[in-house]
């Protein structure tokens, strides 16, 4: 009996494991953003179980993308404090079952969303999971302190996907959730490399703090800040959502601007954490406005 309790309690933590290297507090994020893009391209003729299988595609395409990156910056995780407790520098899973275990939930999520989806949403989600598991993980990350400008388009893209797997095509409305994203990339990503910028120096990842500096890299957050708060009014300027969306928008991003503001004329370190976890706040109320306009509208006009 204790034999096998023992071996239940290694399933269990392997498991784990595996779940470890989908980044699942990510991947909730990611699904989040492409079940908006679902749910705003949707009508009455929306066939639930596309809903579900479009889901299931792309959280699997963004599991598969997370564990690739895992695998390929194992030894690079090893030496930074904030992921070194993760599974593959620890030895806890084996570099081959990382990387087995990602190709077979990629190949899954293709086979889902080509069988049950359409093709679009299939290459596009197959684009993106490449993009940033192997152009962003493997060369841009190393190549250029802008890294996360440039690899930030894979991961800007799962409300653009999630759009395209209602409708089949990428409509203006897909573009704007796309970019809400991509704008809101680096001034979050950024603000925790601020904090971690000893950890990239020491890693040799030549993130925006360490090439350029802090100082530059805070005006960077700022500008792009506001770039983002601008094209957040966009949905509401092309009838795409209403007031509530609107005031929220305005809100959010001026909560923003101000957390760029103090982080730009003496914000610390700390600071900078604080911006950071703000932004993973304001996208989740940012899309969550969105969805929540979206039905009220359709009540009010029903």
């Amino acid at each position: 009996m204790d034999q096998v309790i023992t071996k239940f309690q290694k399933l269990t933590l392997s498991w784990r494991y595996y779940l470890a290297l989908c980044k699942p507090r990510v991947i909730l994020l990611i699904v989040f953003t492409a079940m908006v893009g679902q749910l705003l391209a949707s009508t009455d003729e929306t066939r639930w179980t596309l809903i579900l299988f479009s889901t299931l595609g792309i959280g699997l395409a963004a599991a598969a993308g997370a564990a690739i990156n895992h695998w390929a910056d194992r030894r690079v995780d090893a030496v930074m404090a904030r992921t070194r407790n993760r599974p593959l520098p620890q030895s806890a899973i084996s570099p081959r079952s990382a990387l087995v275990f990602a190709l077979v939930i990629a190949s899954l999520s293709m086979a889902i969303l080509f069988v049950e989806v359409n093709l679009l949403t299939t290459v596009l989600t197959f684009l993106s999971m490449v993009g940033y598991s192997v152009i962003y993980t493997l060369y841009l990350k190393y190549a250029t302190p802008h890294n996360i400008v440039l690899g930030g388009a894979s991961g800007a893209a799962p409300p653009l996907l999630g759009w395209t797997a209602v409708t089949g095509e990428v409509g203006v409305e897909a573009v704007i959730l796309f970019l809400i994203v991509f704008l809101w990339t680096p001034p979050h990503f950024w603000a925790l490399a601020i904090k971690r910028r000893e950890e990239y120096a020491k890693a040799k990842i030549p993130m925006l703090p360490v090439t350029h500096g802090v100082a530059h890299t805070k005006r960077q957050i700022l500008v792009y800040t506001l770039l983002l708060t601008g094209i957040t009014l966009l949905p509401f300027l092309i009838g795409m959502s209403g007031i509530l969306y609107l005031t929220g928008s305005m809100v959010l991003g001026a909560r923003f601007i101000w957390y760029a503001v103090k982080l730009k004329t003496g914000g610390d370190d700390d600071f900078a954490g604080k911006t950071f976890k703000f932004s993973i706040l304001y996208l989740s109320l940012m899309f969550g406005l969105l969805l929540l306009d979206h039905y009220l509208q359709l009540v009010v006009i029903s």
